[in-house]
């Protein structure tokens, strides 16, 4: 039988990560399984949490006989990841390659030969074996490298506007809007008519997405952040925002300058706020500090979490492979991704390299190359 090279993570109940490269046989395919050559995996900050868990990294040691990487968990943190202690688990969410062996099924013989997209949380590995469901399969022409990010970026900032619709909104603002999706979201939301208020940090990022055609960006280090909020706010009447932070106070200052702006308009008595629901999801966790509320906004207000995953999951298949076509045809426009730099396997769990993909800095995105 083959064998294939792929990472796993464990954390072990004495406070350890253990990030190894491991072989492994390759499986064979049941009838509706494809077995999928990996030549491209990004590193998306939602790969993460599952490499590395609440490690400190300033602790990790490499061993290059062993090809392991070590690392202490920050104190206190070993409760946060009780349900996987002492596991060795695949990693990576997604990623592309050559559907090299197929079950079968008519629909997995299909793709023999086909470059596909996978979503498995397997793919940093030379080879996957998922469902033919969890295949985005590309035009021909579209290489591994250019489908590697078809579905955790592409299919969040479709399913971000799609939320609108179907919650009754008519425009959102974004967080961390610089970042990969962000640059998506705001060409959906350009070429739909959706307003889009974007909330940035740097005067760089402000500049970079003003360049691509976005009307409101705004930067939260302005001292006028707070005024030009309202501003953005009453100017697009957007009630839904999708939060890629967690943590601090911007959330509350989301919803309190859409409470200002439903309630400019009160007159009398005004206990309970605007009518119209007001509505934050919490999609990341660039911080991990408290989420602080500040319940200035009335009591028509909601603050939840929102995976890509549950949320495709309401969706009937149709919508779903509707979806997956439009990011098919568009990966060179709305969905294309330049990244700024292409390791190995063993590449991605050195020290100085994990240093600098775990920084997740605006205009810097990580590819693994499983044959490199």
């Amino acid at each position: 039988m083959s064998k294939s090279k792929q990472l796993f993570s464990t954390i072990s109940s004495n406070g350890e990560l253990s990030f190894s490269l491991a072989e492994v046989d390759v499986p064979t395919p049941k009838p509706h399984e494809v077995v999928v050559k990996m030549e491209a995996a990004p590193i998306n900050p939602s790969d993460m949490w599952p490499m590395f868990g609440p490690a400190d990294l300033r602790t990790a040691s490499f061993t290059e006989a062993g090809k392991t990487l070590k690392a202490k968990l920050h104190d206190g943190m070993l409760s946060r990841v009780k349900s996987r202690i002492d596991q060795t688990l695949p990693v990576g969410n997604e990623g592309a390659g050559t559907v090299i062996a197929a079950g079968d099924s008519p629909a997995a013989q299909a793709l023999l030969g086909k470059t596909v997209a996978v979503l498995s949380g397997a793919t940093y590995a030379e080879h996957c074996c998922v469902p033919v469901q969890a295949c985005i399969v590309h035009n021909e022409g579209t290489t591994a490298k250019q489908a590697a990010s078809s579905f955790v970026n592409p299919l969040t900032a479709l399913s971000m506007v799609e939320t609108m619709r179907l919650e009754g909104h008519k425009a959102l603002v974004h967080t961390a809007a610089a970042s990969s999706l962000g640059i998506m979201l705001n060409k959906i939301c350009i070429e739909a008519g959706v307003d889009l208020v974007n909330i940035v940090r740097k005067q760089e990022q402000v500049d970079l997405l003003k360049g691509l055609g976005a009307k409101h960006v705004l930067n939260s280090s302005d001292e006028n952040f707070k005024k030009d909020l309202y501003k953005a706010i009453e100017a697009t009447g957007a009630t839904l925002a999708f939060d890629a932070i967690g943590g601090g106070t911007l959330v509350s200052d989301i919803l309190t300058a859409m409470e200002a702006v439903g309630s400019k308009d009160a007159t009398g008595f005004n206990t309970y706020g605007s009518a119209e629901n007001k509505q934050v999801y919490i999609y990341g966790g660039l911080d991990f500090s408290p989420t602080i509320l500040n319940r200035a906004y009335g009591m028509t207000w909601g603050i939840g979490g929102w995976l890509l995953m549950r949320f495709l999951g309401k969706l009937d298949v149709k919508q779903v492979l509707a979806m997956h076509k439009r990011v098919a045809d568009e990966i060179n426009t709305t969905f294309a991704l330049d990244f700024s730099d292409e390791i190995s396997l063993e590449e991605a769990m050195q020290p100085a390299n994990i240093a600098r993909y775990f920084a997740k800095k605006t205009g810097e995105k990580f590819l693994i190359n499983p044959s490199k």
